[in-house]
């Protein structure tokens, strides 16, 4: 038994005090991780925007019927980078985005660009998100009723404490070709349209009113289910409602022109053509 006491001249078994406990084993200090982000970088350029791009998360956005929907967005976060600091925290990205909580709200937006700039210490944020967003339509003559998706996107940006957001909407109608309709005995080629709309407003700006714009200038709205009675009315309407790419882009100029919260547009409309290989496309841009 006198092999397991402790003894002074063995003190890999005994404490500091001689109380008898075994000693834990001498560790070294632990070095502290390098950071290789915060290092000076000798190159003098500053970048615009640097950060993390891909991210999906879930998001409600609030309709115009003041109902919430829910929704699947793809993410982007940037901030600004000085010239004399080699790199950005990427983790700190996804961590401002996490503090949300597990659902993201459009409403959150400023608070989330004003995160971004106090914890990764920059002057400028950038937020940009994209998902789809859903209408019920009704067809119009059966009133059968199809859901129907449009492509929206948000990009927000806070420089100091100016905000800016840019609003996009993309939606597809049918066009019916003017001409073909005057030189043709039978019928007009017809195409699906895909407009794109970006805004800037003095207010909010509802996704469906930019929507119904779009499509109250093509030659026929587009739907998701249709009977024969209703693929006879559309194809009637468009047959009587020709337009060509410019028409397109200057009806929807024309309404945003009216409308009055709507302070900077730019109109893109594409027409995939049914009998060439390949599109019609026409711009028009306010301001």
């Amino acid at each position: 038994m006198s092999n397991l006491t402790p003894r002074a001249d063995r003190p890999d078994e005994a404490g500091a005090g001689g109380d008898g406990l075994i000693n834990p084993v001498n560790t070294p200090a632990v070095k502290p991780l390098t950071d290789k982000q915060n290092e000076p970088d000798a190159r003098g350029l500053r970048i615009d925007k640097v950060g993390v791009r891909g991210l999906r998360i879930p998001l409600q956005v609030r309709d115009k019927s003041r109902d919430l929907q829910n929704t699947v967005a793809k993410v982007g976060m940037f901030v600004d980078l000085p010239k004399e600091f080699k790199g950005t925290h990427m983790s700190r990205f996804v961590e401002v985005l996490n503090s949300h909580g597990s659902m993201v709200h459009v409403e959150n937006i400023p608070d989330m660009l004003r995160a971004m700039q106090a914890k990764l210490h920059a002057q400028s944020a950038h937020l940009e998100m994209e998902f789809p967003f859903f209408l019920v339509k009704k067809a119009p003559v059966s009133g059968k009723e199809g859901v129907l998706d449009y492509n929206v996107r948000f990009d927000a940006a806070m420089h100091g404490q100016d905000l800016d957001f840019l609003l996009t909407v993309r939606a597809t109608v049918t066009t019916l070709c003017p001409c073909s309709k005057a030189i043709s005995k039978y019928g007009a080629h017809n195409q699906r349209g895909e407009v794109t709309v970006q805004i800037r407003s003095e207010k909010i700006v509802w996704i469906e009113d930019v929507i119904a714009l779009v499509e109250a200038s093509g030659s026929s709205e587009m739907y998701s289910l249709l009977k024969r009675e209703d693929e006879k009315a559309v194809t009637e309407r468009a047959y009587e409602n020709p337009v060509f790419v410019e028409d397109l882009v200057r009806n929807v100029a024309l309404r945003l022109n009216a409308h009055p919260d709507v302070a900077w547009y730019r109109v893109e409309a594409e027409n995939y053509e049914s009998i060439h290989n390949h599109n019609a496309y026409a711009c028009i841009e306010k301001g």
